[in-house]
């Protein structure tokens, strides 16, 4: 099966991809009014009893942002085996690339590598890997790397304050740096009907993580992303006091175990 690959695209999806033991749906589009590209990719790649599933958002104020997103995503889509050490071969050899085009550009990228019943998440940047229980319950979340999420991460501040953050958009970790470190999270167990959820930041900046996991741990996953796409674009068109709102290129995928 061909991996599905999404970059430069004004709206996509949501597309679904069947995968060995579950589903996967991608889903993105482009910030409301902006004139440039999308600067989010996505990719779903199946790989023999898994799958490696990628986010990705061009990081802001380079013209060459969208290049950087399609670079690590086409270098995830290439892999022909998704073992950890393939994947961690595909960010570097992005980053080498990036890197040697001299354009200043740079990217996150937030990976699920699923094999059988279990998923390791793989980061760099705040895009996002959540794993979430049928009931909503919370089993995984990473880190954003970023002094707003370390400060969360500690206990230093809530999610409330995280979200209006005057230092939100900094990003302390990306491909595309020298630098770059990529975070290799442990291997989890997913029980059936548990949810994977990989996003960029245009869905957490518009969204309380208990509104997001409430929207998926449930029902066709086709449906609850296009649901959760519908609500972060009316709350980026329209603000309301005391409601997330940040206008952004958004894009997410969703895999659920079916057995």
């Amino acid at each position: 099966m061909k991996a599905l690959l999404v970059h430069e695209r004004e709206s996509f999806g949501p597309e679904a991809v069947s995968l060995p033991g579950g589903e996967a749906v991608a889903i993105t589009f482009r910030c409301p009014d902006k004139a440039g590209p999308n600067e989010d990719a996505a990719v779903v790649v199946p790989l023999g009893d898994g799958a490696v599933l990628a986010v990705a958002d061009g990081v802001g104020g380079s013209r060459s942002a969208h290049l950087a997103s399609a670079a690590v995503t086409r270098a995830l889509a290439a892999l022909d085996d998704g073992g950890r050490s393939d994947v961690i071969d595909a960010v570097e050899l992005a980053n080498r690339q990036i890197l040697e085009s001299s354009q200043g550009a740079a990217t996150t990228v937030a990976i699920a590598q699923i094999e059988k019943n279990t998923v390791r998440p793989i980061h760099v940047g705040d895009s996002t890997v959540i794993l979430v229980g049928q009931r909503g319950r919370l089993h995984m979340q990473t880190v954003p790397h970023s002094p707003v999420g370390y400060a969360l991460e500690a206990g230093m501040i809530d999610e409330g304050e995280a979200m209006h953050h005057a230092d939100r958009h900094i990003v302390s970790n990306v491909i595309g740096a020298e630098d770059m470190r990529i975070e290799i999270g442990g291997s989890l167990t997913m029980a059936r009907r548990d949810t994977l959820i990989l996003a960029t930041d245009g869905v957490l900046d518009n969204l309380h993580l208990d509104e997001l996991i409430d929207f998926v741990r449930v029902g066709p996953i086709a449906k609850a992303a296009q649901r959760v796409a519908d609500v972060v674009s009316r709350r980026m068109r329209e603000p309301q006091s005391g409601v997330p709102s940040k206008p952004d290129d958004t894009t997410m995928i969703l895999y659920r175990r079916n057995s």
